[in-house]
């Protein structure tokens, strides 16, 4: 009896130890939500993150990630940031709700290529978005990530605007998406992502505009195979934490989670450039055509609409983007 006492305690200790090995190992835990599936490069870039994290830390802050909505759709992972309820989300423009600047994250025709928003979002107008967004939304971007720049799909070569006249385009239902488009001479009809497919099918609509992936993604090269290289909107999206789970961090560990985040923009920015060239292959093996446009008639046209479109609080600044 003395022996299965014994064996008891010393199994219950042993437990123990264990149980405090863990948690010394992981002090911390931020619960990282993001919208996007395990192939895409934002959740290679969130696991990346938590490596680096883990790395710097010592293991005394663990990143968990949950992709595909698994935390709650963005607003709601948002709201439970604000709440106390989750720590982490990739989020973009989606913050204007809160913080009117966000909305310069994805401004048409704003950004002349991918290094003129990088000078951008890294630059002094960047760092005014990413204080009213701490200030208004209590959410603190780390870092950002570039998204792939939206292009217009049609079934015949669009290369300036003249050949827009009257063209039913598929938008998302943005005002300043629907204004721009106005503006250039299209006939801009707001519909849902999931209507987008048979809507190109039956002719409802004669085009789309999405980044490349999502035009994979929805199978749209089925039926559209031309992709003209409007790159009328190229934006990004933030890496955040909740201001709450980042005043609760030691000024070394809010260091190891800013370096993690430096670390993680270089891991996702090749990731990204070849992910693109990649879709790019993929689609011209399917039979799509890529066709250059003139890129300075479309953003001439569309220049004066989408500025009247933005707040009036944020208009200097996005004319400023236009001025660079």
């Amino acid at each position: 009896m003395f022996f299965t006492k014994l064996t008891r305690l010393t199994a219950g200790c042993v437990l123990a130890a264990l149980l405090g090995t863990s948690a010394m190992a992981a002090e911390v835990t931020l619960k990282l939500g993001h919208l996007a599936n395990e192939d895409n490069i934002w959740h290679k870039a969130a696991l990346k993150f938590g490596e680096e994290v883990a790395a710097l830390t010592e293991g005394r802050v663990e990143v968990q990630v949950y992709p595909n909505e698994s935390l709650g759709k963005e607003i709601d992972v948002i709201n439970g940031m604000q709440l106390g309820t989750a720590d982490m989300t990739i989020t973009g423009e989606s913050l204007q709700n809160w913080a009117p600047k966000a909305a310069l994250l994805a401004l048409p025709y704003g950004y002349k290529s991918l290094e003129h928003m990088d000078a951008v979002a890294s630059g002094e107008i960047g760092q005014q978005i990413v204080d009213e967004i701490i200030a208004n939304a209590g959410i603190r971007p780390l870092t950002y990530f570039a998204r792939g720049p939206r292009n217009l799909s049609a079934n015949r070569e669009i290369t300036s605007p003249d050949d827009l006249k009257g063209f039913k385009l598929r938008v998302p239902n943005v005002p300043v998406f629907v204004a721009a488009w106005q503006a250039i001479g299209a006939n801009p009809t707001p519909m849902a992502f999931s209507e987008v497919f048979t809507s190109l099918q039956n002719g409802t609509i004669e085009g789309q505009e999405n980044p490349l992936a999502l035009f994979k993604s929805g199978g749209f090269y089925e039926v559209q195979k031309v992709i003209n290289k409007t790159e009328h909107v190229r934006s990004w999206i933030y890496l955040t934490i909740s201001e709450q789970s980042w005043e609760k961090l030691s000024e070394a560990d809010q260091a190891a989670l800013l370096e993690a985040a430096k670390r993680t923009q270089a891991f996702e920015r090749e990731l990204f450039l070849a992910d693109e060239a990649a879709l790019v292959a993929d689609l011209e093996s399917r039979g799509v055509k890529f066709v250059e446009v003139d890129q300075a008639a479309f953003a001439a046209k569309a220049k004066d609409a989408v500025l009247a479109s933005v707040p009036a609080e944020i208009r200097p600044l996005a004319e400023q983007i236009f001025n660079n």
